[in-house]
């Protein structure tokens, strides 16, 4: 068994795991190609979004907290020709020389600033590395009824995938602990490792926390860390956000 803190420490399983996950992408190049200068992917991870983004030939930087995590964004993008600039760091006190047409954190990045001190860091953060008029872009899930609803302490599979060369199967088994009051997630991950046979052969386990918003909350949040304007939508296409089984996607404006 392989017991390590967190999942981004293992970016080959990151990767294997999350290849396939790409709904959000035609978003991220439209919000690349319209943002009118460079673009800085916060959280970039192994290149999930950033590399589509280059490839689309948009300027993008990345910052990441884990060093693994961005070596393989750096082997990926060097694969496909590219040399981006990329700059280990936490997102709460990040900072680059350049500034930005748009900053963006995607796909739940924000949900692990868990506490208030610290979102309202990152999103400082954010926005002095604005260009004046630029825009920071997030997505985040939507805390719903339903979610909260869902049982703790009960594993469930989220993801399985068969790697190609060997046949092997690798499942996300995610057991949740949720705290309403503080809007936070407690993850306990364990990835099994099956061969093609259906016969277990690793276990890697990780644990990661989330912290919640909700559209008022974050409102506010852009308003105490020195936005100008913003726009909380219900969706990529700009839908309103009425309803507990959206997506939240923010735009927060410098002046």
């Amino acid at each position: 068994m392989n017991e390590r803190l967190s999942p981004y420490d293992a970016p080959e399983l990151y990767d294997l795991m999350f290849e396939g996950l790409d709904f959000d992408i035609p978003f991220w190049l439209e919000t690349g190609r319209k943002a009118g200068g460079p673009v800085l992917d916060v959280g970039c991870g192994t290149g999930r979004v950033l590399l589509p983004l280059l490839e689309a030939g948009v300027d993008a930087d990345g910052v990441d907290l884990y060093e693994p995590m961005l070596e393989r964004a750096r082997q990926k993008a060097a694969a496909r020709g590219f040399r981006p600039r990329l700059a280990v760091s936490n997102m709460r006190d990040f900072s680059l020389p350049r500034r930005y047409a748009r900053v963006i954190l995607a796909f739940n990045t924000f949900a692990h600033a868990d506490t208030t001190e610290a979102q309202l860091s990152t999103l400082r953060s954010c926005h002095g590395h604005l260009q004046p008029g630029g825009a920071a872009v997030l997505h985040m899930s939507y805390p719903g009824p339903r979610y909260w609803a869902e049982p703790d302490g009960e594993p469930v599979m989220e993801i399985e995938t068969v790697r190609a060369g060997d046949g092997h199967r690798f499942q996300m088994w995610d057991t949740r602990f949720k705290d309403v009051v503080r809007q936070s997630q407690r993850s306990e991950i364990e990835i099994r490792e099956l061969d093609a046979t259906g016969s277990p052969v690793a276990s890697h386990r990780f644990q990661a926390t989330q912290r919640w918003v909700y559209g008022f909350e974050l409102e506010l949040l852009f308003r105490l860390t020195g936005f100008a304007r913003w726009e909380v939508f219900g969706g990529f296409a700009r839908e309103p956000l009425e309803r507990g089984d959206q997506q939240i996607i923010a735009w927060a404006w410098k002046a």
